[in-house]
Formats: C-alpha cells, structure tokens, sequence
C-alpha cells in the first residue's frame, strides 16, 4: 500500500484529534487508542505515525474541545450583536440543557474532562491547557455583579449532577433551578 500524501496525513490527523476530543469528553482520556482509531476510520497502526504517544493525544484534544468552547462562545457574542449579558444568557440556558446533560461529547471540556484532569500531574500539557481554558470560561461568564468563577463553578456543579441523577426527576430539577437562579439578574 503507498504512502497517503501530506494532505491526506493532515485531514487523517484532524479526523484523529476530532475524534478524540469526543470520545474522551464522552468516556475520558482512558477511551483507548484502538477505539480512537476505528471511531477515525482509520488503523491503530496509523497512530504512532501521527503522535508520539496518547499523551500527545491527549494534549492535543483537549487543546481541540477548549478551542471549540471559545469559538461557541464568540458565535454566541456574535448572535447577540455584541450584547455580552443577552449572549451570556443564552449560553447558561445552553450549558444547563437537557441537550447539553445528555450530549457530553458534543459539549463542555470542562465538565467532561473534570476529573481526568484531576488525575493529570501538574507538569502535564493537557492540565495546563485545561486550566486555561478554565479560566478563559470563568472570565467569559463574570459580570459587574457575579464573579465568573462562582458562576462557573455552579453550572459546572449543576450539569454533573444532573448527568449523574439522569433518569430522575431531580435531573431535570437540578438544570432548571439553577438555570433560574443564574439567569434572575440578567
């Protein structure tokens, strides 16, 4: 079989990284190689062509899911000409979603990621570039009169335990109590 040429290796490296972004928002960073690859479409022996390591991976698709976050949220800004507090309404009504509750590939790193991050030594990559895109979050959520961490912390606290409570009613009460709490000032 001949060599893919490079552009062919650059859309099979995005495939890979996309791919990987989901999964380990979906499952965690332990979402195994092989897995990875036949989501991609693609041979595990392909990988090690692409990354020195899962590692490299990991760093890579978490850098991916952050860069995903900021661009929905700049969509977000955009949709609201600009108005910041319209926009950060909409984006709590999102984040605190049956939708987003029940899609966490397709969602917030933050969330997804929280407790593998929490397992990262602090010298790894992908911790940092969580920690970032942790702070990039809160600072996007802060008003004059709510810090963006406080608020942060309690989307982030309310859409895990909604996730872990699916199939109750107290999911569902846990997303709209605090979507209501968070959205009464605005």
């Amino acid at each position: 079989m001949g060599r893919v040429s490079q552009a062919q290796a650059e859309e099979n490296r995005r495939r890979v990284v996309e791919t990987a972004s989901r999964l380990f928002r979906e499952q965690g960073t332990h979402a195994s190689v092989a897995d990875i690859m036949k989501a991609a479409g693609l041979t595990h022996g392909g990988f090690y062509k692409q990354f020195a390591s899962k590692e490299a991976l990991i760093d890579e698709a978490t850098a991916h899911a952050f860069g995903e976050l900021a661009r929905h949220h700049e969509t977000g800004l955009e949709q609201h000409g600009g108005q910041r507090a319209a926009a950060q309404k909409a984006l709590i009504d999102t984040y605190l979603s049956l939708g987003h509750r029940d899609s966490p590939a397709d969602g917030c790193p933050v969330a997804a990621l929280v407790t593998d991050m929490a397992r990262e030594s602090e010298g790894q990559e992908a911790r940092r570039i969580y920690t970032e895109g942790v702070g990039d979050f809160a600072a996007r959520l802060a008003t004059g009169d709510q810090d963006g961490i406080t608020r942060l912390c309690t989307m982030l606290g309310a859409l895990v335990l909604a996730r872990a409570t699916t199939g109750s009613p107290l999911s569902e009460e846990i997303l709209t109590t605090v979507r209501a709490e968070l959205t009464a000032s605005d």
